[in-house]
């Protein structure tokens, strides 16, 4: 059975991002694993070679494993408490490893072949600023499944629309088909969206357009697929516009090398935009073809 990963610090921002990822797999008819990176304790080149005594290990893991009980408890009550007792209720499981954040993160998705990772964000601000945080980076950067970020004030509702950034890569085309799957889910519409700035002339990439769509359309096999242009003074106000004004429940685009994403993860000046955005993004790796 297919479980969902959901990292954990036992922050607000990753309890949250817990209770997201519960009714994703209440929809999915599976569970969630909750997972915590237990580091080394010195940041320094050389730390790993560092023997520190095995019973401060055993104390920090036993603490660590006292806290996911608890927390899983938690959920698994919230959620029984939300919901028709003749309704599925997902099962949280947890670990804990020792090593950096992304090294745990993408060893259990590996042996377990998980397809989802949910993890909190905290603070709110606009697109970029999802990635302020070092161990999204770093995990966004080698992630071969998606991740799904979520921001410390969402809350949970019914997906009803899903919009799908893109710039009309051919790759996207089997991204789009991934995502189809867990569109329905939520029989959700997916809303394809190409942003552009005001220089973008209709009739010179019109075909392109019909192009894509066509292809879409006939790998998807999903009723319930849209297409919407945004023009913007660049890609991301205009992203941050379709957050704001779009109507839409959560965000989902590709991480490629020297995409827009790609600077935003390694920081650039739209870090300092005051925009603010209060749904979930979906971050794919490149020419992802799994399922949910």
């Amino acid at each position: 059975m297919k479980t969902i990963l959901v990292p954990t610090d036992f922050s607000a921002a990753a309890d949250n991002a817990a209770r997201y990822a519960m009714q994703i797999a209440k929809r999915m008819k599976t569970g969630i694993q909750l997972c915590n990176a237990v580091l080394v304790p010195v940041e320094a080149p050389g730390a790993a070679q560092v023997a520190w005594p095995l019973e401060d290990y055993t104390s920090i893991k036993n603490e660590v494993t006292i806290d996911l009980s608890y927390l899983s408890e938690m959920l698994e009550l919230e959620e029984r408490d939300v919901s028709n007792p003749q309704s599925y209720h997902p099962f949280v499981t947890y670990n804990s490893e020792i090593g950096t954040v992304k090294d745990v993160i993408r060893n259990r998705v590996d042996e377990q072949k998980m397809p989802l990772v949910v993890m909190g964000m905290s603070g709110a601000g606009g697109v970029s600023r999802f990635f302020l945080g070092s161990n999204s980076r770093d995990l966004i950067d080698i992630a071969c499944f998606p991740v799904l970020l979520i921001p410390a004030t969402a809350t949970f509702k019914p997906v009803q629309k899903i919009a799908f950034a893109t710039d009309l890569s051919k790759e996207d085309i089997e991204v789009i088909h991934a995502l189809a799957s867990m569109a329905r889910l939520f029989n959700a519409e997916i809303l394809i969206t190409h942003c552009t700035d005001e220089k973008y002339e209709k009739d010179v990439v019109q075909h392109e357009v019909d192009d894509f769509l066509c292809e879409v359309t006939s790998k998807a096999n999903y009723d319930k697929i849209y297409y919407r242009h945004v023009k913007s003074i660049d890609v991301e106000h205009g992203l941050d516009w379709l957050t704001e004004h779009g109507q839409i429940d959560m965000l989902a685009m590709v991480h490629r090398p020297h995409h827009f994403l790609a600077k935003l993860l390694k920081g650039s000046h739209t870090q300092k935009m005051a925009r603010h955005i209060t749904i979930p993004l979906m971050v794919f790796p490149p020419a992802y073809c799994g399922t949910f």
